[in-house]
């Protein structure tokens, strides 16, 4: 135990961490904060539930994805490039955010929010690339340590941070498009810091070389051929190389059980800032319990999960936090029969917070162990993509399936619950494989 958790005496795991804190931080911008707006504002569960489509974004930015892995920014490097290019996007449309309204520029609401989807999402790939740079190979441990403290920020982003807007609402005189101003000033910040972080010290033409035969330019190649050769290494590469490694079927085992997982989850958090103010309770308490509660509990138990991951094991971690997850979607329809009790809201909020932060460590560090070094970015994106396809394409229906209960908030986190068996079922049926993953983050020789 002792040995684990000297894996995170590591300089490099404060930069994860901050680059966690900006990747989870537009969830709140485009997620819970505009949830409540349009909520406050009197538009129907349909309807909030459907501006969910726009986390699509994520489900499809391994589409572009290879951009990110071959495209080199100006002075900062491949990495920091493309982060802090998009978080001042990112910047630019919380500015944007502030002079709208919903009755008069409901449209326009919509387009910024794709639009710091977009910049998010493509963030998001070189965020993940960076974790994986960073890690030496054949690396289980490093990996699923840089895992956790990446969970841990991502959660300080979106609980930490995400607690800020909701206090604002309740203490002060601030509309909610006024708050968007002060998540630009907070977005401005954290792409300061990543003007601190060290790139990590890759060189990617190589292991390009090493995979592709044809990597290197033929000085009597003609400019047709090297413009193919160029497209074929960006566009195809990839994804190509990931389904050689692992064989179709596995490959495809592996895709599906990643998008089953947190189909329950994603039903359940898409509609769980409507379901707090339906039954009763305030934006503080919001705040306090949905936000910096779970904010810290999932920090102790990312860093947990980690350590238990390099112990037993990535199956047994994602096991036990499928069962947890079915678990705590059942106290939440307990919530809807008893009303808006804060200690139940406490108890629950610790017991999701559990499954939702050991879930992501070891999915994070699954999903990282079957890249390629090369593709760090691209395969990354195409994995995790599917792992939020739930939340965006499926989910975006969640406020439907409540109003077709007719707004009956206990069957419907029953059903969430339900939805996660398949996948506990999937994931024991391909457990040894599981177990076998080995590190391919190095071209196989």
């Amino acid at each position: 135990m002792l040995s684990a958790i000297k894996t995170y005496n590591d300089k490099r795991f404060l930069s994860i961490f901050c680059f966690g804190i900006a990747s989870g931080f537009p969830w709140i911008m485009i997620g819970s904060v505009l949830s409540a707006w349009l909520k406050d504002d009197g538009l129907s569960r349909s309807a909030i539930g459907l501006f969910g489509i726009i986390f699509a974004t994520y489900s499809i930015n391994f589409l572009w994805s290879p951009l990110v892995d071959k495209l080199k920014p100006p002075r900062l490097g491949q990495r920091k490039g493309w982060i802090f290019s998009m978080q001042i996007g990112i910047v630019l449309c919380c500015l944007a955010m502030s002079q709208l309204t919903t009755t008069s520029h409901l449209f326009y609401i919509a387009l910024v929010g794709l639009l710091t989807a977009i910049f998010s999402a493509t963030q998001d790939i070189a965020i993940d690339g960076f974790r994986i740079d960073c890690i030496a190979e054949n690396d289980k441990d490093g990996m699923s340590a840089a895992s956790s403290v990446a969970t841990a920020g991502w959660w300080t982003g979106y609980g930490g941070l995400g607690a800020i807007p909701f206090f604002l609402a309740d203490l002060t005189d601030w509309s909610w498009a006024n708050i968007y101003l002060l998540l630009g000033v907070l977005m401005a910040l954290l792409a300061i810091a990543t003007l601190l972080a060290k790139e990590p010290d890759i060189d990617r033409s190589a292991l390009f070389d090493r995979i592709d035969s044809e990597g290197t330019d033929d000085a009597n190649a003609s400019t047709q051929d090297k413009i193919a050769r160029w497209l074929k290494s960006t566009l195809i590469s990839p994804f190509s190389e990931f389904f050689a490694r692992n064989g179709v079927k596995l490959a495809l085992s592996f895709l599906l059980f990643i998008f089953l997982f947190k189909i329950g989850e994603a039903f359940l958090g898409r509609m769980s800032i409507v379901f707090y103010k339906e039954i009763g309770f305030s934006n503080s308490d919001i705040a306090t319990y949905s936000k910096l509660l779970n904010w810290w509990v999932t920090i102790v138990f990312s860093l947990l999960g980690g350590i238990v991951n390099i112990r037993y094991g990535i199956y047994r971690g994602l096991m036990v936090a499928g069962i947890a997850m079915a678990a705590s979607n059942l106290l939440f329809a307990v919530i809807a029969q008893t009303g808006p009790s804060t200690s139940l809201l406490a108890f629950t909020v610790i017991v999701d917070g559990f499954t939702g932060a050991w879930s992501t460590v070891a999915m994070v560090a699954f999903i990282s162990l079957l890249c390629n070094r090369a593709f760090s970015a691209t395969q990354y994106a195409l994995m995790a993509s599917l792992s939020v396809a739930g939340r965006t394409f499926v989910a975006s229906s969640s406020g439907i399936v409540v109003d077709s209960l007719n707004g009956n908030w206990s069957l419907f986190f029953i059903l969430t619950a339900v939805m996660v068996i398949p996948s506990l079922m999937f994931l024991y049926s391909i457990r040894e494989h599981i177990k076998n993953v080995q590190n391919p983050l190095a071209p196989k020789t």
